[in-house]
C-alpha cells in the first residue's frame, strides 16, 4: 500500500515539476518575443480643430514610440474611404463604415502642421506590459477583417475608440479611482453646441434641428471623451492605482505643432434673420399686405423640413436622430393646411398649435438654437391667424 502511495506521489510531484517548467519557459520565450522594447512609450495625440466641418472638434490618436525598434507609429480611427460606392448615401443614412488608420509619425505631423492644426500628446503611464497589451491591441485591430466599425458621432467614434483602446491594455489590477476633473453639467447637444458657437451659428441651427431626444442625455465624464479636447482634459484630471501606485493616468500634455491656421470668423447669426422673418409676417399680416401664396410656400417648407426629419428617424441607422420633436413644429400636417389654408379642419390647426407650444419649451430648455423658436413663433402666428378666421 505505502508503495502505491509512493508511486502516486512521485508522478505527482513529476507533473508538477512538468507544468512548472512549461510555464516558466513559456514566458521567457513570450518575454523574448515582446514586440516592444522596455523603454517604449505610449501617448494620446490630440489634434486641434480645423476650418472645415468635419474637423471642428478636432481629433485623436494613439502614438506608439519605441526608437529600439525602430516603431514610431500613430494609429488613426478617423478614416474613410472617399471611393466607398454611395458614399453620400451611406452616410446620410447613418451606415458609413470608418476604419483603423496606420502611419508614420512624421507623415502624421507634416498632414497636420500643412493644415496649421495644433498637435498636443501626453504620455500613457504605462509600464513595459501594458504599453506591449496596447501595442498589441492595436496591430490585431489593424487586420483587414477587424478595422472598419460602424461610426457613430456620440458612442463611436475616432475619440471613443482610443478611450477604449487605453482601458483594454490596462491590467485588471489597474483600477480608474477619480478624477479631479470639474465642469459643469452638459448634454450631448450642449456640449457640440459650444464648440459651434460663434463661428459656426448655421451648422449648430442645422444640428439642433437633426438632433432627437437622445442629444438632451447628460453626459457622464466618460461619455464627453466623444470631444477629443474634452478627452485630453479629462485624462489630464484623471487618477488610477496602478502597480506603481496611485497616479495620474498620464503626463501633461505637451504641444508637438503650434496652431497657425486662420481662425474663423464670426458667422451671421441665423436668429437675426429668422427674427427679421417673424417681424416682417407680422407687420405685413397687421397692413393686411400678407397673401395666401406666402402662407403656402411657409408651410410647405416647414412641412418638408418635417418630412426629411421623419426620414432621419425612421429611414436611418443614426442614434441621434431619433425621437426627435423639432417635427412638432416641422410638422407634415403641415402640407394639408397648405392645401387647404382657410378651409382647414379646426382639429387640425388645434393640434397643431398644441404642437407649436410643446416644442417651444423643449427648445427652451433644451437650448436649442433660438433661430428654432422664432421659427415657431412665426407658424404659430400664421395658424392663429386661421384659427381667429374660422
Amino acid at each position: 500500500m505505502k508503495t502505491v502511495k509512493m508511486k502516486i506521489q512521485s508522478c505527482f510531484l513529476k507533473v508538477v515539476c512538468l507544468f512548472l517548467v512549461f510555464h516558466f519557459s513559456s514566458l521567457n520565450l513570450a518575454h523574448a518575443q515582446s514586440p516592444l522594447s522596455d523603454s517604449a512609450c505610449a501617448y494620446v495625440l490630440t489634434c486641434g480643430p480645423g476650418n472645415d466641418f468635419y474637423t471642428t472638434f478636432g481629433h485623436s490618436a494613439i502614438r506608439i514610440s519605441d526608437p529600439a525598434r525602430g516603431i514610431d507609429q500613430v494609429y488613426n480611427y478617423g478614416t474613410f474611404d472617399f471611393d466607398t460606392p454611395h458614399f453620400y448615401w451611406k452616410f446620410m443614412r447613418g451606415q458609413l463604415d470608418y476604419q483603423l488608420g496606420r502611419t508614420n509619425f512624421s507623415h502624421f505631423m507634416s498632414e497636420y502642421a500643412s493644415e496649421g492644426r495644433f498637435v498636443s500628446q501626453q504620455r500613457l503611464h504605462f509600464d513595459a506590459r501594458q504599453t506591449a497589451n496596447l501595442y498589441m491591441l492595436l496591430e490585431e485591430n489593424y487586420r483587414p477583417e477587424y478595422r472598419y466599425y460602424r461610426y457613430d458621432f456620440f458612442r463611436d467614434n475616432c475619440a471613443t475608440r482610443v478611450r477604449d483602446m487605453v482601458v483594454l491594455a490596462m491590467g485588471k489590477n489597474d483600477t480608474i479611482l477619480g478624477s479631479d476633473w470639474q465642469a459643469a453639467p452638459r448634454s450631448y447637444r450642449r456640449l457640440v453646441s459650444d464648440n459651434l458657437k460663434g463661428t459656426l451659428e448655421w451648422w449648430r441651427l442645422g444640428i439642433d434641428m437633426l438632433f432627437g431626444l437622445p442629444a438632451d442625455h447628460r453626459a457622464t465624464d466618460m461619455e464627453r471623451m466623444f470631444l477629443p479636447l474634452q478627452m485630453r482634459d479629462i485624462y489630464a484630471a484623471t487618477l488610477w492605482r496602478g502597480e506603481c501606485g496611485n497616479a495620474y493616468i498620464v503626463s501633461p500634455s505637451q504641444q508637438l505643432l503650434p496652431e497657425t491656421r486662420q481662425p474663423l470668423s464670426a458667422s451671421f447669426p441665423p436668429v437675426v434673420v429668422f427674427a427679421l422673418l417673424l417681424v416682417l409676417v407680422v407687420v405685413m399680416s397687421w397692413k393686411q399686405w400678407w397673401r395666401p401664396w406666402m402662407d403656402r410656400v411657409l408651410f410647405v417648407l416647414a412641412g418638408l423640413v418635417g418630412l426629411f426629419l421623419v426620414f432621419m428617424w425612421v429611414g436611418t441607422d443614426h442614434y441621434c436622430t431619433q425621437w426627435n420633436l423639432n417635427i412638432l413644429w416641422a410638422n407634415p400636417l403641415l402640407l394639408l393646411v397648405a392645401i387647404r389654408l382657410n378651409r382647414s379642419p379646426l382639429w387640425s390647426l388645434w393640434l397643431l398649435v398644441g404642437c407649436f407650444v410643446v416644442a417651444a419649451v423643449w427648445t427652451v430648455c433644451c437650448g436649442l438654437s433660438p433661430a428654432i423658436l422664432l421659427l415657431i413663433l412665426t407658424l404659430a402666428f400664421r395658424i392663429v391667424g386661421y384659427l381667429r378666421q374660422q
